[in-house]
């Protein structure tokens, strides 16, 4: 059944992408799914949308409620294997601590970055309309309405390579969020001369 993202008749097409992105930032990988079913899946997808809802509707401050965005990003991204998505190439070089480093700091750019937009995308309605197991990875196609819109698509990808399920991409319109951020975190690598420690102290003070 849908679920209501907040009531505010002015909510914007950009901003609901934007909230709808922070959820699920993931790569794709190579590889097999584990045990993951299409309703796990599908459940998971449900739960991020109603804790989405809980923290908009929750009255506390901006950075209260960034602080919640970022431990729902932690409890339901895959942020390991994101981290060394979003890096590319310069993740083969990486130490350990300075992957496990650069997802934390990477996971608190985007709870800043997006974060702040909450107020801007209430008023919308995710639903859930099915899922397929693709054999890599379950995708869970959803439709997003906002008031006064079209409704579009957003295709949640969700694998459990971890023991439980997460998230490891979000299509918007087939517009991959991962893909979009590599080359973010790419340009920042750049700034600092390839350097995955100044892309990290980068990263603590953007968004």
């Amino acid at each position: 059944m849908p679920m209501p993202l907040f009531n505010d008749p002015r909510p914007t097409r950009r901003a609901i992408l934007i909230a709808s992105a922070t959820a699920a930032l993931a790569p794709l990988v190579p590889g097999k799914a584990r045990a993951v079913t299409p309703a796990a899946a599908t459940a998971l997808v449900e739960q991020v949308a109603s804790e989405i809802t809980r923290i908009i509707n929750s009255g506390r401050s901006e950075s209260s409620m960034i602080g919640d965005f970022e431990r729902m990003m932690a409890r339901y991204a895959d942020m390991p294997t994101i981290a060394q998505s979003v890096l590319g190439p310069a993740a083969r070089s990486a130490s350990g601590g300075q992957l496990s480093a650069f997802a934390e700091a990477f996971r608190g750019y985007m709870a800043r970055k997006y974060g702040r937009q909450f107020r801007e995308f209430i008023g919308g309605t995710v639903t859930v309309v099915g899922a397929q197991d693709t054999g890599r990875y379950i995708e869970v196609n959803s439709t997003v309405t906002m008031p006064g819109q079209g409704p579009f698509e957003v295709r949640f990808r969700v694998w459990d390579r971890s023991g439980q399920p997460l998230f490891i991409d979000l299509l918007i319109e087939g517009v991959s969020l991962v893909i979009s951020e590599r080359s973010e975190i790419g340009a920042v690598l750049d700034r600092n001369g390839g350097s995955i420690d100044g892309a990290t102290q980068t990263l603590r003070g953007m968004g």
